[in-house]
């Protein structure tokens, strides 16, 4: 699939966009973060793997890549991308409960994601940054289950800073290793793997050791 070409020579294309669009690849880097935190139904474009790419090139001159510019400007996409996202969910929750399905949503999980968002608040919305598909869920479920704006913009925003700064200077600091450039798929992999960790073992707790909440 090209999407799995895409991520995992996530650095390749990177490097075919700079020769062929210049610094418009900051527009287009911008579009993909912002459509894959903003749009609901875009879950599977590379999140977590574009930053860490971004940054491992913005650390090799060559490229002309900067970080001083990457960086503000993915936080912005982020931000804006989950303003829509909650925003759309606000404005489709009403319909969203009265219905069994919507999309792949299911009325079950609007109730159980507004029971454990009351549980745990809203760092949820900081930590679900970190998680593939759950962060371009969350806040379209935030907006569904009225979450209060103030609150979820806060969180928002200390969520779009860390998880753009963190991954992306990660790559920075890294992306100029011998190693790395070399086995830079490997990398990817990993680090999409890392990131699905918290996935897995949700799926591996909700069916083997279902609490309370999940049975609501």
């Amino acid at each position: 699939m090209q999407i799995i070409d895409f991520i995992l020579h996530i650095d390749q294309h990177l490097v075919d966009f700079l020769n062929e669009y210049g610094t418009l690849t900051y527009v287009i880097l911008f579009l993909i973060v912002f459509t894959e935190t903003g749009l609901v139904v875009m879950p599977l474009l590379p999140g977590d793997s574009l930053l860490f790419a971004i940054g491992a090139l913005a650390a090799r001159p060559e490229t002309g890549l900067n970080m001083g510019i990457l960086v503000p400007l993915l936080i912005v996409a982020a931000l804006l991308g989950d303003q829509l996202n909650y925003f759309m969910g606000k404005k489709l929750g009403a319909t969203l409960k009265k219905k069994e399905r919507f999309l792949f949503l299911k009325r079950e999980h609007l109730e159980k994601t507004e029971v454990y968002y009351e549980k745990h608040g809203p760092l949820t919305v900081i930590l679900a940054r970190f998680i593939p598909i759950v962060r371009t869920v969350a806040p379209f479920v935030a907006g569904a289950s009225n979450m209060e704006y103030r609150k979820y913009v806060g969180y928002g925003i200390a969520g779009a800073i860390i998880w753009v700064n963190s991954i992306a200077w990660i790559g920075y600091l890294f992306g100029n290793n011998p190693w790395v450039k070399s086995h830079f798929e490997i990398v990817v992999l990993a680090v999409v793997g890392i990131s699905f960790v918290p996935v897995v073992f949700g799926i591996i707790k909700a069916k083997f050791f279902p609490s309370k909440d999940s049975q609501v």
